[in-house]
């Protein structure tokens, strides 16, 4: 193979990988999951290293900081630091490199800080090993990083443990763990993933300042292609282990090459793309069982052909500083690849489909037709006990007040942070919390309140597609038996083929029969997130209440998914409540939102309403918060983002008067004596905020 040209940073290179492998032992046998990785970090660039699950990126970020599992094998290459062979050292000298050569952010903080020690004593042990601190001193610096990182209060947080933390704040002590050794390469590993928008772009400001401020080297490893638009200087594109594609952050978003990270940018639901199905990669990314002989993508790439599938391509230059892998940009053939490339740049803007000419979500007149679910004044409220009698000492408003309508065909997006209460409102419509007050209408019958036998016979109409598939999933049943449970327990006085019916539901949701017999850790992801909703579907519902679903997928995978509940909802008329934080998913498949902050609505109206002209403060600081998958997009939307001081006050003591004023650049006496009543602004649109009267 082809050794790629050294590029122009290459001579003060902070980082420099070569020729990487790695695999995995099992079964006698070693798989490789990494083969032939090479690239380089300058110190203060950002290197973006992109791909779906499964690629190798996490593994590959491990092997440079050989924190391998025990199963993991290095299997060839170089891994050198500033110029130093990191694969040759002892593992009692490799201990001075973690943290004080390079440091890792972790991809869930919550699973990699210790939940028994202080963020304090976390700390104190980078300091302990990788500097002269002690005692009061080690404390100060804790302090100072702490508050380095934007954490309010760092001497009382520093006696706390991780649980009393909300997941930016972890996420901020897991940065400032990395930085306490004064690492020249910072390796963010999904930094951001499970975080919401406006804690994403702290997290995003603070990497940045902190990466100028030191003059560190960057290795971030994503599959957003808005934090690689917003951060990365240099793209890496990974597939099945091979790194595919390399170029400048410009170049790459302006004419991708590669047939894979064409299809990625086409998969990416935008305004474009409203109501049209998205572009998806057919199959999977192959296990390491079950490499592809030639190139890796070959089997998933619509441009392939006989050489593609005997052949692995080498590299091939694609414009300055851009490299491809891939046989179209071989020798003879570089018409073709022109076409390819204006073809998929074009299909990346503006996805083929069929149906193009259907009108798109929320473009239709309000209906006349009375709601299917009606919801008005919902209350949730969780006792806090206390004391050895366990008396209530207050209470924990997680829905304090939401009232919101749903018409069946249609879809209503619930939005706003983590911890405002969204999941609650689902739970709570049905019947899985009880309501502390309130009404929850459906098709005019009152269900709040019911007992359990009463509200059996209406289970079937409403049914929820969880969050984490492989958790709500039963793992001791095969697939045919989650979906056929349901049936069983709600439609067991129908007399009907039930393997007839589980055969036709897998068929539904893009699933072949064979599944039936298979368990859900057999599956990928996306597969596992089709499952979760054939069950949904099982007892003919009229309405699903969607936690989530696509939060932790790709966006092949998303893409996916959304087209799934498209299809879903035209055929079968199916009513959607969609508990999101990603506004690109609400902007392709809702017709209505609502934006819900610490327990109550602040603003609702269509998706044109509330996602172009918001109105309340919140909204707009949300939306400026949101990455745009492509740098051009982030200047056309025009604005700086609206950064929101502080953290979201606990519901457990909301702040008086409107509960956003303490973070609102625009707040008045009144915002802080009293709440805001709602405002019609049109027919469909209604805000609370004191600005507008």
């Amino acid at each position: 193979m082809v050794e790629p040209a050294r590029n122009a940073l290459e001579p003060t290179s902070l980082l420099e990988v070569r020729n990487l492998s790695l695999g995995f032992a099992g079964g006698g046998r070693v798989l490789t999951a990494v083969s032939g990785l090479s690239f380089s970090v300058a110190a203060g660039e950002t290197y973006a290293l992109l791909g779906e699950s499964g690629c190798g990126k996490s593994a590959s970020a491990l092997a440079l900081m050989r924190l391998l599992p025990a199963a993991g094998r290095i299997l060839g290459g170089e891994v050198r630091l500033e110029g130093r062979d990191l694969l040759g050292l002892a593992e009692a000298e490799m201990r001075s490199v973690r943290g004080g050569g390079m440091a890792m952010i972790f991809q869930e903080p919550a699973t990699s800080l210790n939940p028994v020690l202080t963020v304090g004593r976390q700390i104190g042990e980078v300091l302990a090993q990788h500097t002269d601190l002690a005692g009061e001193a080690a404390r100060a610096k804790a302090e100072k990083l702490l508050a380095a990182v934007g954490i309010a209060d760092p001497a009382r947080r520093l006696c706390e443990y991780p649980f009393q933390l909300s997941g930016g704040m972890k996420q901020r002590v897991m940065i400032s763990i990395a930085l306490a050794g004064n690492p020249r390469l910072l390796v963010a590993d999904e930094p951001t993933t499970a975080l919401d928008v406006t804690i994403q772009a702290q997290i995003l400001d603070l990497l940045q300042d902190l990466q100028a401020e030191r003059e560190m080297g960057m290795l971030l490893i994503t599959h957003d292609l808005g934090v690689v638009a917003r951060m990365a200087h240099r793209v890496g594109v990974m597939y099945a282990g091979e790194l595919v594609e390399e170029a400048p952050a410009a170049g790459f978003f302006d004419a991708p090459r590669h047939p894979y990270t064409q299809a990625l940018f086409a998969a990416l639901p935008d305004l474009s793309r409203r109501g049209m199905r998205l572009q998806t990669i057919a199959g999977q990314v192959p296990t390491l069982a079950a490499m592809p002989a030639g190139c890796r993508f070959a089997p998933r790439c619509p441009h392939a052909w006989e050489r593609c599938r005997s052949e692995s391509p080498d590299w091939s230059a694609a414009g300055e500083g851009h490299r491809v892998r891939c046989h179209l940009y071989g020798e003879g053939l570089e018409a073709t690849a022109k076409r390819l490339v204006a073809e998929g740049t074009e299909r990346s803007r503006n996805a083929s489909v069929a149906g193009e000419d259907a009108p798109a979500p929320g473009s239709a007149s309000p209906p006349s037709h009375p709601p299917l679910l009606r919801i008005a004044d919902l209350q949730v409220h969780f006792p806090i006990r206390r004391g050895v009698f366990q008396r209530t000492v207050g209470h924990v408003r997680a829905v304090d007040g939401v009232s919101l309508t749903l018409t069946a065909g249609k879809t209503l997006a619930l939005v706003g942070e983590s911890g405002c209460g969204k999941t609650t409102v689902g739970k709570a419509v049905l019947q899985l919390l009880r309501p502390t007050g309130g009404s929850v209408l459906l098709d005019g019958r009152e269900i709040a309140g019911l007992s359990r036998s009463a509200m059996r016979p209406l289970r079937r109409r409403m049914q929820m597609v969880f969050q984490d598939p492989f958790a709500s999933l039963n793992p001791r049943l095969r697939v045919g038996e989650i979906i056929a449970e349901g049936l069983r327990a709600l439609l067991a006085g129908e007399r009907r083929d039930t393997a007839a019916v589980v055969a036709a539901l897998l068929a539904q949701v893009g699933l072949d029969a064979g599944a039936v017999d298979r368990y859900p850790h057999e599956f990928s992801g996306g597969q596992r997130q089709r499952i979760a909703i054939a069950r949904a579907l099982a007892v003919q519902p009229e309405l699903l209440i969607c936690d989530e679903p696509t939060s932790a997928l790709d966006v092949s995978v998303q893409a996916q998914i959304l087209n799934l509940l498209g299809e879903l909802q035209a055929s079968l008329g199916l009513a959607y409540l969609f508990i999101t934080h990603n506004f690109a998913v609400v902007e392709h498949l809702a017709h209505e939102v609502a934006v819900m902050y610490l327990g109550r609505i602040v603003e609702r109206g269509t998706v044109e309403e509330v996602l172009r002209q918001p109105q309340h403060p919140y909204t707009k600081a949300l939306l400026s918060a949101v990455p745009a998958p492509r740098p051009a997009a982030a200047g056309e939307a025009g604005g700086s983002i609206i950064r929101l001081p502080g953290e979201t006050p606990s519901p457990a003591k909301p702040p008086a008067g409107c509960h956003f004023h303490p973070r609102c650049a625009f707040a008045t006496a009144e915002c802080r004596e009293r709440y805001p009543d709602e405002r019609a602004l049109s027919a469909t649109r209604v805000v609370r905020c004191h600005l507008y009267r």
